[in-house]
């Protein structure tokens, strides 16, 4: 080994002049790692370090549709320095004919405990004072709304005395369907919007001594009150749902960037070959001089593992250096506190991923080379045939090492093993494609029909040369070209899902909040509009599954979104006209015997329950334990009223509640029908699906928009390797130049051979790559997303153009020294 790193020693120090590419790919691979990981560790770092801001006190105790009870509120008193009470719910904004949906936060005169309201110009305090509002600036824009105008929130007339810019605890909201309005509670003491049934959410901040043990208060409150319905959150853990966010597009964008390491793997796969290739002499004499082939393999091994951590060092410098000095614009751009700084643990990331994928790819030619001859060097050319078990073995582990790195780095174990299968999938098609190209160009050029067309004969000739870039080419552009079109083709199918089902299958309007007093009135008004074509309502209540069958539901189920938090509720006397049970038999009528329920099915069997088990759920702090006695088919894809549990009428006897509706109506009615409702009905909510529907576009489109971002990235990576690939060739091309012209051919005719077989090897990347792509997507879309997937062929058809001119461009910066060449020179040299 101290022989082979003084050689390794005396050749590195003759420069790293064909390595550009190893290095360029290690390092734009490793930086993208990095860089993601630093964002990642800067808003957990926020997150964590301003828990107690965000989630608005040190602790927080919520309810849902109900205010805390005297005992309870006592209890929170007596274990807060001070407590602040928040009222949560969606309501209509009416200022003359404008009727638009906002998120209402109704404060008391303590919020907020930590942190602030940043408003436009004044102070919260200020502004909230009498029946004075604040909202967010969007809203009183689309409402046209200016500082002292009046607008209503249900029966209660407020004056806008502010414009929000930022919320302290707006992260711990959760989405929004609708911008923010902050009024003083009291002040909606006459609205009739926290009528008792109404769906609001009311929570209470805990500002609590520094010295207090969160964990003991959480299980003194959770044991004081076990069966309210009471929900415990503190600093330690603000904002779930943004941390899970977070930690699961960073895992997502991470794997990302080891789809183009993998792309950049090529390039080093190709430049360590090149490199030898380029050092056949030095072998060769060293073979010669009695230097095992172990010998060999330890010295190129070892120069590799010197130029793999330069090219690391190069990314994780890269990736650390970027978001260091972008920190201010990319905290300000966040809609939650981020830390931007120096982590130890996504360097460490970066280097364990750039490290082995390069040693996983450079070991291959690294191993051929050793059991080449002194003579067959003298001859030319990396032969060889397979490496030996042991470097097979090698390589398999360090796969194994890569992968099993990505599944517990990433936590995400689906989405790593989907992700690693995906690319070496992809790499298996695309090396079979290469082959295929190879051998169909090489039978291509032999044919007589071309006989006469001399540049697509020495194009495809050159396309199945032994030594072609072929396989490079299609590997590293195809791969890039693949991760692209699965973006877009998802992105695609998620446009086109939303806009296909909206207009004929989604209602017009979610009508939410009407009392059991009004229901019948608002039906009679809707369905004596011509323009409204269908109403359907339901009495809804709201209640958590906390049990079942006794025990704690999470526990028996784990974290399904039927148990994460509260659900929509109904009672319903006789089995609904379009309902149909796939197990068991509904209730008789006027059933009174022991509480009965009807579970969807399909939610059923993920959640592991079958007909006689027992559910507990808490409504407004009442336990109900039923049996479940019927199974039901519930379709939740066209946005009207499906209910995962129903229960027989006697279960929720005397339980306030309200009724909610949905309304299909023609579009052109729809703002007349908004105003109708909410001057009949001030206490009503509507909530606007196409608007809705909207906002969940947004966010998908944000996401979409990382996801091509971090797309092209690994694009660039595989630009990169035609670019070394274009290189190392460019001798091979001034040689075939210099004979072609001593032949007749002019410079125009030895450009359009180069320009063909950059065009077809370019063709070929980006097919393959839309049949890669599109299996991605159809199974990204069938079992991620359980929808229909549909070929979108517009993004296609311009990833196939993109590789052929990303070959192209390549093939042609390294273009014009060939074409340059004088036959005499280089024939001469060549003898």
């Amino acid at each position: 080994m101290m022989l082979a790193w003084r050689i390794a020693k005396a050749e590195l120090r003759g420069g790293l002049r064909g390595f550009w590419v190893f290095l360029a790919c290690l390092a734009l691979g490793v930086a993208a790692i990095a860089g993601v990981g630093m964002v990642r560790a800067g808003i957990e770092a926020g997150l964590t370090d301003q828990g107690a801001v965000l989630l608005g006190g040190d602790a927080q105790v919520e309810f849902t549709y109900r205010f805390a009870t005297a005992q309870e509120r006592a209890f929170l008193d007596q274990i807060a320095l001070k407590t602040s009470e928040i009222v949560d719910f969606r309501s209509m904004v009416v200022a003359g004919d404008a009727h638009v949906l906002t998120q209402v936060k109704a404060v008391d005169d303590n919020y907020p405990l930590l942190g602030s309201v940043q408003l436009e110009q004044g102070d919260l305090t200020t502004a909230l004072q009498g029946t004075g509002a604040v909202m967010d600036g969007i809203l009183a824009d689309q409402i046209g709304l200016q500082l002292g105008d009046a607008f209503k929130l249900g029966a209660q007339t407020f004056t806008l005395q502010g414009r929000i810019l930022r919320e302290p605890d707006s992260a711990t909201g959760g989405f929004a369907l609708a911008p923010r309005t902050i009024v003083k509670t009291k002040a909606l003491a006459s609205s009739g919007l926290l009528e008792p049934g109404t769906l609001f959410d009311s929570s209470y901040r805990l500002q609590l001594p520094a010295n207090a043990d969160l964990a003991a208060l959480q299980a003194q409150a959770e044991a004081k009150f076990r069966d309210s319905g009471l929900r415990w959150s503190d600093r330690r853990k603000a904002a779930p749902g943004v941390a899970r966010f977070v930690d699961r597009i960073g895992a997502f964008l991470i794997l990302v960037g080891l789809a183009g390491l993998a792309v950049g793997g090529v390039g080093v796969a190709a430049a360590v070959r090149s490199y030898l290739e380029a050092k056949i002499a030095t072998i060769a004499t060293l073979r010669t001089l009695g230097a095992t082939g172990g010998l060999i393999f330890q010295t190129y091994l070892l120069q590799i593992a010197a130029l793999a951590g330069l090219g690391v060092a190069l990314g994780l410098i890269l990736g650390v250096a970027v978001p260091l000095a972008l920190a201010g614009p990319i905290q300000a751009a966040l809609p939650f506190p981020a830390q931007i700084a120096l982590y130890p643990r996504p360097i460490i990331e970066a280097a364990f991923y750039g490290t082995t994928s390069a040693f996983l790819f450079a070991l291959w030619p690294l191993a051929r080379s050793e059991k080449i001859r002194a003579a067959a060097l003298y001859r030319g050319g990396l032969s060889g045939g397979w490496p030996r078990a042991r470097y097979a073995i090698a390589m398999l582990a360090l796969a194994a090492l890569l992968i099993g790195g990505a599944v517990a780095l990433s936590g995400t174990a689906m989405l790593a093993l989907g992700t690693a299968g995906g690319v070496v999938a992809a790499l298996i098609v695309l090396a079979l494609a290469a082959w295929a190209l190879t051998h169909l160009a090489r039978r291509l050029s032999r044919l007589t029909l071309l006989r006469g067309k001399v540049a697509t004969r020495t194009a495809l000739a050159a396309i199945g040369a032994p030594r072609a870039e072929t396989a490079q080419v299609v590997l590293a552009l195809g791969l890039g070209l693949t991760v692209l079109a699965a973006v877009g083709q998802i992105d695609a199918n998620l446009r086109a899902a939303i806009s296909r089902d909206l207009p004929t299958r989604a209602p017009a309007f979610f009508f939410v909040d009407i009392q059991p007093d009004q229901i019948d009135g608002f039906r009679s008004k809707l369905t004596a509009n011509p323009a409204v074509s269908k109403v359907d309502s339901a009495p809804m209540l709201r209640g958590i599954i906390t049990q079942i069958n006794g025990q704690d539901a999470r526990k028996v189920a784990g974290e399904h979104w039927v148990l994460a938090g509260d659900r929509g509720i109904t009672y319903a006397a006789s089995q609904p006209a379009n309902t149909k049970l796939t197990e068991g038999a509904w209730w008789p009528d006027n059933y009174q015997g022991p509480p009965q329920i009807s579970f969807a099915a399909e939610e059923a069997a993920e959640l592991g329950l079958k007909r006689g088990d027992n559910l507990t759920i808490n409504i407004l702090g009442r336990d109900i334990t039923a049996e479940i006695t019927s199974l039901r088919e519930v379709d939740f894809s066209n946005a009207g009223i499906g209910f995962v549990l129903t229960l027989n009428p006697a279960a929720v006897a005397g339980a306030p509640h309200t009724d909610i509706a949905t309304v299909y109506a023609d579009a052109g009615a729809e703002a007349a029908i908004l105003r109708d409702v909410a001057t009949a009905y001030p206490n009503v909510t509507a909530i606007s699906v196409k608007a809705a529907i909207g906002r969940v576009t947004e966010a998908l489109t944000a996401i979409a928009k990382a996801t091509t971002i971090a797309a092209m990235a690994t694009l660039l990576t595989g630009f990169v390797v035609l670019m070394g690939a274009a290189a190392s060739g460019e001798r091979a091309r001034i040689y075939e130049s210099a004979v072609l012209k001593t032949l007749g051919a002019s410079r125009a005719r030895i450009l359009l051979s180069f320009a063909l077989r950059a065009a077809l090897m370019g063709a070929a990347a980006g097919t393959v790559a839309i049949i890669a792509g599109g299996l991605a997507g159809w199974a990204v879309m069938r079992f991620v997303m359980d929808s229909p997937y549909a070929f979108e062929p517009a993004s296609a058809f311009t990833i196939v153009l993109g590789g052929i001119a990303a070959t192209l461009l390549a093939s042609l910066i390294f273009v014009l020294r060939p074409l340059a060449a004088r036959p005499a020179q280089v024939l001469r040299a060549q003898e």
